[in-house]
C-alpha cells in the first residue's frame, strides 16, 4: 500500500529507532508503555503522565501507574498539570520527535502538540470506533450487552476520539467477563497492536481511514451512583450492570435495617430464569446463594460485601446475617 499525505514514508535509517514520547496515566496504558520500552524499534525520549495525586486516609501523594512503569524501565518522566502549558509544549518540541503514542492519558491534547511529531500522534482506544468514544468504553460495552468489543489504533485529531482509524482488533465479551478481566485483555491487545502498527504506519503501509458516521456512540465517565441496582429492571440488565461496574464503582443495593439501611455491594451474580417475585424481594436463601427477584426473572447473588465488611461468598455471608426470604432490597 502506498504512503499518503497523512502517512509520510519512513525517513530514518534501519539502525535508528523511532524517537517517541509516550502519554499515559491509568493502568490500562502500562502494557503499551512496556511493549514500546522493550522493543529495539523505538527510543522513548520521555513519558508524560498526570501529576502525583493525594490518595488514602493520610492523603499521601501517589504516583500514577504509568509513572511507576516508566521508573521500572528507567525512563524520564514529565508531569505537567495541563498538557496545554506553553513551557511543556516548548520542551516537547526540543525533543525532535518522530511520533507520540497515547493510551489512557486523561487529557485532550491540543493541536500544538498533535502537530509536533513527524508522524503525528497515535492513540490506543479500547473500543471498535466509532462506537464508544470517550472515557469509559469498556464499562459501557458490557453494560449495553455488546457481543464483542476491541481496540482501535487511530491517528489523533483535535476531537474526542474522532481521528482516522489505522488498525483495529476485536474480541468477544464472554459471560465470565467483567470490566477488570476485559480491561486486562484489551490492554495486552492494544499494546501488541500498537507496536505492530507504528512501523507499518510510518513506512506508508497503512492508509488512515475516516471513521464512519453510522454507529457512533459516546461512553461517558462513570460515577459511583451508576452502580446502584434498580430491581425493577430485567435480570439480564442488572447482571450486565454488575459485570460492567466490577471492580469500580461496584454494583450495590441497600439492605434494610432496624435503624438505617446499609449498603450491600454485589460482586458476582447469575441469572435465575425460572424464579419470580416482587422486584427487590429476597425469594430464597441457601448454600448456593441469595436469590433476588427482578423486573423480569431473578438474580442469584454469589459474592457480596456488606458496607465496612469483607468480600464474601453468599454462603458464608448469609449464616451470620439477618437476611431472610421476603426481605425487600433497595
Amino acid at each position: 500500500m502506498r504512503g499518503t499525505a497523512d502517512a509520510p514514508p519512513f525517513i530514518t535509517s534501519a539502525r535508528e529507532p523511532l524517537r517517541i514520547v509516550f502519554f499515559g496515566t491509568a493502568e490500562l496504558a502500562c502494557a503499551s508503555l512496556a511493549a514500546l520500552a522493550q522493543s529495539n524499534a523505538f527510543q522513548i525520549a520521555a513519558v508524560v503522565t498526570q501529576p502525583d495525586r493525594p490518595k488514602g486516609r493520610d492523603l499521601k501523594l501517589q504516583p500514577t501507574p504509568v509513572k511507576i512503569e516508566a521508573m521500572r524501565w528507567g525512563l524520564p518522566v514529565l508531569q505537567p498539570e495541563r498538557a496545554r502549558e506553553p513551557g511543556f509544549i516548548e520542551a516537547l518540541g526540543e525533543l525532535r520527535l518522530d511520533l507520540i503514542a497515547v493510551a489512557a492519558y486523561g487529557q485532550i491534547l491540543p493541536t500544538s502538540i498533535l502537530n509536533l511529531p513527524t508522524f503525528g500522534c497515535l492513540n490506543v482506544h479500547t473500543s471498535l470506533l466509532p462506537k464508544y468514544r470517550g472515557a469509559a468504553p469498556i464499562q459501557w460495552a458490557i453494560l449495553n450487552d455488546e457481543p464483542e468489543t476491541g481496540v482501535t489504533i487511530m491517528k489523533m485529531d483535535a476531537g474526542m476520539d474522532t481521528g482516522d482509524i489505522l488498525t483495529w482488533k476485536s474480541t468477544p465479551i464472554h459471560p465470565a467477563d467483567n470490566a477488570q478481566t476485559l480491561h486486562d485483555r484489551l490492554a495486552i491487545m492494544g499494546a501488541e497492536l500498537l507496536v505492530d502498527t507504528i512501523p507499518n504506519f510510518v513506512a506508508g503501509n497503512i492508509a488512515p481511514s475516516k471513521q464512519p458516521d453510522i454507529g457512533m456512540s459516546y461512553a461517558r465517565k462513570i460515577t459511583k451512583e451508576d452502580g446502584r441496582l434498580d430491581w425493577k429492571a430485567p435480570a439480564r440488565v442488572l447482571w450486565n450492570r454488575i459485570r460492567a461496574f466490577t471492580p469500580w464503582p461496584g454494583a450495590f443495593t441497600l439492605l434494610p435495617g432496624a435503624d438505617k439501611s446499609r449498603l450491600l455491594k454485589i460482586w458476582e451474580a447469575e441469572i435465575e430464569v425460572h424464579a419470580f417475585g416482587q422486584p427487590g424481594q429476597v425469594i430464597h436463601t441457601g448454600p448456593a446463594g441469595m436469590t433476588v427477584a427482578c423486573g423480569e426473572q431473578a438474580l442469584r447473588i454469589v459474592t457480596l460485601q456488606r458496607e465496612g465488611g469483607r468480600r464474601l461468598a453468599a454462603r458464608d455471608f448469609l449464616p451470620g446475617s439477618d437476611v431472610s426470604a421476603g426481605m425487600i432490597l433497595g
